[in-house]
């Protein structure tokens, strides 16, 4: 057995307690959705000509502020922060509903508290959280 198999045996094990699993979930969707609106705000700003020190002027932040939302693997903004930097782009954040696919891989399981594949759902959030098309 490798070591990435054993990852996962261990991961779908803990997966089972209902508290981890929404643990879990809520951590992967967080990780996966500031990832892609920080990845989507740094693109409008190069797009924009702007360099990271003019778009914290024009939010009246430190520079190091802005350096470390585009440069951190660990950054966890505030939506307050995100809405700041989107207006300075010209752009807001909005909420979407999740496709129907997702809704069953995601939704459910953390409602639910369960899910019958947690191999497949660990995987699945694995994906979203690392932006790679990992197989179910």
């Amino acid at each position: 057995m490798t070591g990435t198999s054993a990852f996962w045996k261990d991961l779908a094990r803990d997966l089972e307690d209902p508290e981890f699993l929404r643990e879990f979930v809520v951590e992967s969707m967080r990780i996966a959705t500031t990832d892609e609106v920080v990845n989507a705000l740094d693109e409008a700003r190069e797009a924009a000509g702007l360099s990271k020190a003019e778009l914290a002027r024009a939010i009246q932040v430190e520079p190091a502020t802005i350096r470390r939302l585009f440069a951190s693997n660990k950054s966890n903004p505030t939506l307050g922060t995100l809405a700041e930097v989107a207006a300075a782009l010209g752009m807001r954040i909005t909420v979407e509903p999740l496709d129907d696919d997702e809704r069953t891989r995601v939704t459910e399981p953390l409602l639910a508290g369960r899910t019958a594949d947690p191999v497949a759902l660990a995987r699945h959030l694995h994906g979203l959280r690392t932006r790679s098309k990992v197989p179910v």
